[in-house]
Formats: structure tokens, C-alpha cells, sequence
């Protein structure tokens, strides 16, 4: 509706439906349709049309003028939006696992904000899943399976997930690698209350097994899983994301190298319908080149 009184003003601004069409770079039949649409809606004439030129008739005069401001404003804060949008200048909403963030993300962070000073990034961490909704933010970076059809999704990336302890913890237990989960019984166990039981998968046969893991302590957060591991108090499941700088100074070690549980795949996501501005969109493919660039699947 409003995009026919929307044409309607723009005819009698032009004087006839050429130069409307023109206008609004819309076909002449569908400019033509959406005028009479309007009056059969209206059920009066609002045109008086010759060849060339159009005349407002007594109730267009009226409808005219009680819609041209409305148009005017409308059109005004769309095209300010959509400049808004296609700018590098801006505020960025954007809603982040905390844990993924302080630890694997932040040189990115830090990259992002010194590359694009202009773009005043707000960055809200939390490891629940925040609403997108309620917190108008242009996007959000989730980890794990998405299944909300109200939300469109691309995949960032993905991390394998190993079985890691200390060398220290490794060789008080005298054992060097687990090559069954028979050994991984044996074993003192870290873990997280989110994960009841681990999904494994040794790599050989390809096999699949359920295992319910016995923990000698448990957290609601991976960091700490990570801290005690670490300290050589057990095995943990972590993702690589979460480890990758304690393999690197062989703080831990993959102690199953044949086995491996179901990787943890990396999602942007915003709400359906919504095109992203040009700075979500920055974001989002460099995002993707740094998880690419720095999060390797090998077999650590």
C-alpha cells in the first residue's frame, strides 16, 4: 500500500508516469499498475491523464498533500540508512563466546580495532547464548551446532577436538599414549559439566563409541578444565581453539592421536531478513581468513 501512494506522490511530482518510472527506476506497466491498484483502492479518481501530461483531481489535491511530507521523510531516513550501511564508519554490535574470545580471538580483537579505528566495535562476551534480538546486535559468533531457522548462518571455520594432558602427567602415569579406552579409563579425568559423555571416534577403523567419562573434577568452564590439565592433574577433551598456544609450548599434548571426538564447527550468525551492513560484512570475511589462517586440524 504505502508503495503505491509512494509512486502516486512521484507522477504528480513529474507531471506523468514516464518520468515517474524513470524516477524510481520501476518498468512503465508496473508504475501505471500501482496507480490504478491506488484508486480502485481508494474508489476515485486521483489522475486526470493525457498522453503526456497528469492532473490532480480534486481528491488527488487532498490525498497529495496529506502523503508528500510522509514520502518525503520516509525516503529521507532510507537513504540515510542504507549510506549508513554501506559505510566503514559506524558503531558494530557484536555478541561472542567469552572463553573463544580471550583466548584464540584476541589478536584478532586487537588486529580489527587498530586496522579499522573507525568502525567503534561493541563487543559483548558471555559464554550463554545471549539474544540477538532483545540486544540489537548486527551479528553473533557461536560455536556448535545452529538450528534456529530465525537466524541465517555461514560457517566461519571448524576445530577437531583431542584428548590432551601434561608430559609431566603422562609420565607419572607411565604411559605415553592412549591407544584404547580401556587406557583412557585408567586415567584421572577433567571435564565439564556441559558434556556428560564424549563421542569418540578412532580413526583407523573409522568406529564410533559412547564414552562416559568418570571425572575427578568438573567445571562449567573450559578454562579451568585447561588450567588443571595444565597443571598435571589429568586428561582432558579440548578443542584446539582452546589449546593451541599450550601445544605449541608442549605445556600439553595430544595423548590419543588415533582418536578424536566431534569437531567444533564455528558459526557468524544474524537475523533472518536483516541485510548485513558493510561493516558486519568486513568482519565476517576476515573472521573467516583468520580461523583459516590460525586454526590448523592437524593431528597437533
Amino acid at each position: 500500500m504505502f508503495d503505491d501512494i509512494r509512486v502516486f506522490i512521484h507522477i504528480a511530482q513529474q507531471g506523468g508516469l514516464g518520468a515517474a518510472a524513470q524516477l524510481l527506476s520501476l518498468p512503465p506497466a508496473t508504475v501505471t499498475r500501482r496507480l490504478q491498484r491506488l484508486e480502485q483502492h481508494l474508489n476515485c479518481k486521483l489522475l486526470n491523464r493525457s498522453a503526456r501530461h497528469c492532473q490532480l483531481t480534486q481528491q488527488g489535491e487532498v490525498y497529495y498533500h496529506a502523503y508528500v511530507d510522509l514520502v518525503a521523510q520516509f525516503e529521507h531516513t532510507e537513504h540515510r540508512l542504507n549510506e549508513a550501511n554501506a559505510s566503514l564508519t559506524g558503531q558494530l554490535k557484536v555478541l561472542a563466546p567469552m572463553n573463544f574470545s580471550h583466548g584464540f580471538l584476541k589478536p584478532f580483537w586487537l588486529r580489527f580495532t587498530r586496522t579499522y579505528p573507525q568502525i567503534a566495535l561493541q563487543l559483548e562476551l558471555s559464554n550463554d547464548k545471549q539474544d540477538m534480538v532483545n540486544t540489537q546486535a548486527d551479528m553473533a559468533i557461536r560455536i556448535g551446532p545452529q538450528h534456529d531457522s530465525a537466524f541465517m548462518q555461514q560457517r566461519l571455520g571448524e576445530s577437531d577436538t583431542l584428548l590432551v594432558a601434561s608430559p609431566e602427567f603422562m609420565q607419572r602415569q607411565n604411559c605415553e599414549e592412549v591407544n584404547t579406552l580401556e587406557q583412557l579409563r585408567t586415567l584421572p579425568l577433567i571435564g565439564t559439566t556441559l558434556r556428560k559423555s564424549w563421542q569418540l571416534t578412532h580413526l583407523p577403523s573409522k568406529r564410533r563409541h559412547k564414552f562416559v567419562p568418570r571425572f575427578m573434577h568438573q567445571f562449567n568452564d573450559t578454562s579451568f578444565v585447561k588450567y588443571l590439565a595444565c597443571d598435571g592433574q589429568g586428561a582432558a577433551l579440548l578443542p584446539r581453539f582452546e589449546i593451541i598456544d599450550e601445544l605449541q609450548r608442549n605445556e600439553l599434548k595430544c595423548i590419543a592421536p588415533n582418536w578424536r571426538s566431534e569437531p567444533r564447527t564455528i558459526y557468524a550468525l544474524w537475523p533472518s531478513g536483516r541485510l548485513l551492513s558493510r561493516r558486519a560484512q568486513l568482519l565476517k570475511q576476515q573472521l573467516n581468513e583468520f580461523i583459516a589462517t590460525h586454526l590448523p586440524s592437524d593431528n597437533g
